[in-house]
């Protein structure tokens, strides 16, 4: 449009005489003056008033004549109306194009929708209406839209105390209206606007950030939602990709074996084994500890790498045990003889493993002797225990996994938790039965 669009007329003001621009001439039924308020009768030739207002004009956020593009055409805003239901108020634009016609910015709250009103009725099934290839469902029904104040130039005769009533259908991000009076029903689709595209067509204040405690719109959908659906795609390629990083780097490698015994009981057994290469510095290291014969005892094992040349240690500690008997349930077992020690990271250098083992023997009879030598009882008649090791580079830690994947989840799911808060405060308002696990899902589901 054009400042010299021929649409365009001017009429002066019956009431102060102020010259005023009717953009939509030819269509405009009813006309505010923007420097008194009077709201005058665009059809009758001498500009006859219908009422007058002896306040000023409210402060808009876009002012009458202010245009703007939105979904590639340009509009311009005519007129402004504030409604309420006696709950909520919110205001409406009227937008004018001379080639596309009208159609309305509704704001609520610091959130903005444009509305596009229907030439045909949309259908029914069930409890639901299907519009524009979009199934809605009930929210509110039997309200009072009531028109409070109201600026600019209309299609219709509108005036302060209009009412009509209302039946909104939501969708997340979008919702169709009925609006019925004695005389007509009119159909009407709003899609929520992001604050980037209202922005971007009215230079207008983006709408405020949603926190928990806040009422969103009826239709707006969850800032949550759009991230989940991209986000768990991330968490799973990052899944495998740890999961392909533990296969591949967390498994072992030349693999060294030594072994000693252990009388249950008996003295304490220190040994050194080596010598231990690692080549590359700052490789972790495993040690199978096994003790295959050990029974109702255990075997306190410890081990430590000795660096020759600084005498630096690194050590690990296990308590291999094996109990059983049978009882008026039956044959039972607990314990393992088999543990896995890992050491994290050990600089590159020649290693000493010394190992310190002691083993000990439970049991409700049996003949024990004094052994001088050790200075302590033993169980007589009981096998050496054995212990054998086995040493390889390489370590899996499946808790670091673990713990990764946690680190993973969090933010879907912590977006998750924010998604539910958010469509409980949405799906409060609603009329009739509360929120369920498909109502929240909706809002992740709908486009």
């Amino acid at each position: 449009m054009s400042p010299d669009d021929s649409s365009v007329r001017t009429l002066s003001c019956p009431a102060c005489g102020g010259m005023i621009a009717m953009r939509a001439a030819g269509y405009t039924v009813t006309l505010a003056c923007e420097y008194c308020g009077t709201l005058i009768d665009a059809t009758n030739p001498d500009a006859r008033i219908i009422t007058r207002y002896h306040e000023v004009q409210a402060s808009l956020a876009i002012p009458l004549g202010t245009r703007g593009t939105l979904r590639g055409v340009e509009w311009e805003a005519i007129g402004w109306l504030q409604r309420s239901d006696g709950w909520v108020s919110w205001e409406e634009y009227l937008l004018f194009n001379p080639y596309a016609g009208y159609c309305w910015l509704i704001a609520q709250n610091g959130q903005w929708s444009l509305g596009t009103m229907l030439t045909a009725a949309p259908q029914r099934d069930g409890s639901d209406q299907i519009a524009a290839s979009r199934r809605f469902s009930p929210f509110y029904s039997g309200n009072t839209a009531r028109v409070t104040r109201v600026a600019g130039e209309f299609y219709w005769r509108v005036k302060v105390g209009e009412e009509v009533r209302a039946t909104d259908y939501v969708r997340p991000g979008f919702m169709l209206s009925l609006e019925q009076d004695d005389q007509e029903k009119n159909w009407t689709i709003s899609e929520w606007l992001s604050g980037r595209e209202i922005r971007a067509a009215f230079d207008v204040d983006p709408p405020p950030t949603w926190l928990p405690g806040m009422t969103p719109l009826a239709h707006q959908p969850s800032p949550y939602a759009r991230r989940i659906k991209g986000w768990w795609p991330i968490a799973a390629l990052s899944f495998v990709a740890l999961l392909l990083l533990l296969i591949l780097l967390g498994g072992t490698m030349q693999p060294q074996s030594f072994s000693l015994s252990a009388t249950p009981d008996g003295p304490a057994v220190s040994q050194t084994f080596g010598p231990i290469r690692l080549p590359l510095g700052r490789q972790a290291m495993t040690v199978e500890a096994v003790t295959p014969n050990v029974e109702q005892g255990w075997v306190d094992i410890d081990v430590s790498f000795v660096d020759r040349k600084t005498q630096d240690s690194y050590d690990a500690y296990a308590i291999n045990e094996r109990y059983s008997g049978r009882d008026s349930d039956g044959y039972w077992s607990e314990g393992d003889r088999s543990q896995t020690l890992k050491v994290a990271s050990l600089p590159a250098g020649t290693y000493d493993l010394v190992v310190d083992v002691k083993a000990h023997h439970w049991s409700s009879s049996g003949s024990f002797s004094y052994d001088s030598a050790g200075g302590a009882y033993k169980a007589d008649g009981l096998p050496p225990v054995e212990i054998v090791l086995t040493v390889a580079r390489g370590a899996r830690f499946a808790s670091n996994f673990w713990l990764a994947v946690l680190m993973i989840l969090v933010p879907p799911l912590l977006m998750l938790v924010l998604h539910i808060v958010f469509e409980n405060a949405r799906l409060a308002q609603k009329d009739g039965s509360p929120a369920d696990a498909d109502d929240w899902l909706q809002g992740i589901r709908s486009p």
